[in-house]
């Protein structure tokens, strides 16, 4: 059975730091891109970062460029998103998911997790 799982989030000053982590099982982790993706109150999912299969490739919004860092450790089967700098605009839901594909289209990804709350407030 394919499992994501997010842990990590909570509520943060502005400034501050979180770091996201996706634990997997059920598949083969090395085989699969995964990506982080967000949803606020009132709006659509929209993609954070993701990462290929073996980690060469990563790519981030352009909101969170420079603040947001992916990565990835096969052997613990996990999926890392740490966030610095955050602000009150980076509340929302925070998703992982795995696919075949390393892209920011959450369409292009099989399997989610159930997401985990990151609120950025005074």
């Amino acid at each position: 059975q394919v499992q994501l799982v997010e842990s990590g989030g909570g509520l943060v000053q502005p400034g501050g730091s979180l770091r996201l982590s996706c634990a997997t099982s059920g598949f083969t982790l090395d085989y699969s891109a995964i990506g982080w993706f967000r949803q606020a109150p009132g709006k659509e999912r929209e993609g954070v970062s993701c990462i290929s299969a073996r980690g060469g490739t990563t790519n981030y919004a352009d909101s969170v460029k420079g603040r947001f860092t992916i990565s990835r450790d096969n052997a613990k089967n996990t999926v890392y998103l740490q966030m610095n700098s955050l602000k009150p605009e980076d509340t929302a839901v925070y998703y992982c998911a795995a696919g075949a594909t390393v892209t920011m289209n959450p369409r292009f990804y099989a399997y989610w997790g159930q997401g985990t709350q990151v609120t950025v407030s005074s």
